[in-house]
């Protein structure tokens, strides 16, 4: 019988042994506590990536579309298209409004809107007139037509046309959304207008 007693009281320990260590030593007293060094040291360096929405997995990139300030924007900038590039002297973005004659354009400066796929200018302030010299010309442009070069007079009635029928298809040519970019002289007469195209 003693035999069988030491083989019971192995059996015994060992499965006691095994019990132990499957479930390993008992560190909740150390979790959120002074003796989790080592977690704490390794929970930046896991952490850090999943903080930049570039480097996490399966979150698509940032944009990377040029904000007022050209660069991708941040966290609550705005995205899109700011900003108009720089323009020669004596240029600038306006929106004809009615009145516009053959010798006069009556239009209202722009501001500079986000776009998604371009920089956009929406029509601000007083309305304006400048004359139109005598050698004036204008460029109408569309995405749904070949850019066509005209005259004042073929300018001013695609612009009144574009003007009573926003989005007009059928009239001298198709309207685009309503922004000109013009060159005034040095006397500030309208010397060009051009279309500005739009999808």
């Amino acid at each position: 019988m003693p035999a069988s007693r030491r083989l019971l009281a192995a059996t015994l320990v060992a499965t006691a042994a095994f019990g132990l260590a499957a479930c390993g030593p008992d560190d909740s007293s150390d979790q959120g506590a002074g003796g989790g060094a080592t977690a704490a040291t390794a929970a930046p360096t896991t952490a850090a990536p999943a903080a930049s929405p570039s480097a996490a997995p399966g979150k698509p990139a940032p944009s990377g579309k040029p904000s007022a300030t050209g660069a991708p924007a941040a966290s609550g900038e705005p995205e899109g298209f700011c900003t108009h590039g720089p323009l020669p002297a004596g240029q600038k973005w306006i929106y004809p409004v009615k009145g516009t004659t053959t010798t006069t354009l009556v239009y209202k400066e722009t501001k500079d809107v986000c776009g998604v796929d371009d920089v956009g200018f929406e029509p601000v302030g007083a309305d304006k007139t400048a004359a139109f010299a005598p050698t004036a010309k204008g460029h109408l442009r569309s995405v749904v037509a070949a850019p066509k070069d005209v005259n004042v007079a073929d300018v001013v009635k695609h612009i009144n046309e574009c003007i009573a029928t926003p989005g007009n298809q059928k009239g001298s040519y198709p309207c685009s959304t309503g922004d000109y970019k013009l060159a005034l002289d040095a006397s500030g007469q309208v010397v060009e207008l051009w279309e500005r195209p739009h999808s």
